[in-house]
């Protein structure tokens, strides 16, 4: 299992939202490219970075996030109003490893397809879920289909994987939602990277028991629960 630090970026700081509530935000005041280089001399070989300001589609955080594709050395993937082959394009074209599409791959799975099809195993899709269903458009919305449902639909894809995240558990750390991980193990081939709720070390060792390709590590780290070094060191 490969571990990866997220950084969650709105108005140009790195911060953490409370369950996808844009209401509930802890801004922490270690800066966006800085935190990047501590994750990668702590171990890191890939970052998780995510734009949130684009995923709610007011505004961009994209200089800064090109500053830390450009100079962390480690290959970044990148989510957050990737909504179009061509948006896809314009971070490949800066160097990022992989594109992140969570709304639109559940909303309109064709094209998924088709940025999956144009960069094969570059795409990564994001399954975002709250009380059980998929909840897109920066979490504001959820979609009346099931995790297995809207899976399937991206069976057979030449993806990177998919990202399953329990929003409910999201920025609380309470712990992972080993059951919706499991559901998601049990109904894709694809590889499946978790997101939510990870606290300890004993967390990313249950998550690495289940079968995750990878885990994605946010406040967990910002609030220094998990030793990266530890973690990197455990998978």
């Amino acid at each position: 299992m490969v571990v990866i630090p997220a950084l969650d970026l709105r108005g140009g700081r790195v911060v953490r939202l409370l369950r996808g509530d844009f209401s509930r935000e802890t801004v922490y005041p270690t800066e966006a490219v800085q935190l990047a280089r501590d994750y990668v001399e702590a171990g890191a070989r890939r970052l998780h970075v995510v734009d949130l300001d684009a995923a709610r589609g007011s505004g961009d955080n994209r200089q800064l996030v090109e500053r830390i594709v450009s100079e962390v050395g480690v290959e970044v993937q990148v989510a957050g109003g990737v909504r179009s082959l061509s948006d896809a394009e314009r971070w490949f074209g800066v160097g990022a490893a992989a594109a992140v599409m969570g709304t639109v791959a559940v909303r309109d799975p064709a094209t998924l397809a088709a940025v999956a099809g144009a960069r094969p195993g570059q795409v990564l899709a994001a399954l975002d879920v709250r009380g059980g269903r998929p909840a897109v458009a920066g979490w504001l919305d959820v979609e009346h289909l099931s995790v297995a449902s809207a899976l399937a639909r991206w069976a057979g894809l030449p993806l990177a994987g998919v990202i399953v995240t329990s929003v409910d558990r999201d920025g609380t750390l309470g712990g992972p939602g080993l059951a919706l991980l499991r559901e998601a193990l049990d109904a894709t081939d694809q590889a499946v990277t978790y997101s939510g709720g990870i606290a300890s070390i004993d967390d990313v060792r249950a998550v690495a028991r289940s079968g995750a390709a990878a885990v994605l590590l946010g406040k967990s780290l910002l609030d220094g629960r998990v030793d990266l070094g530890e973690a990197l060191a455990l998978v």
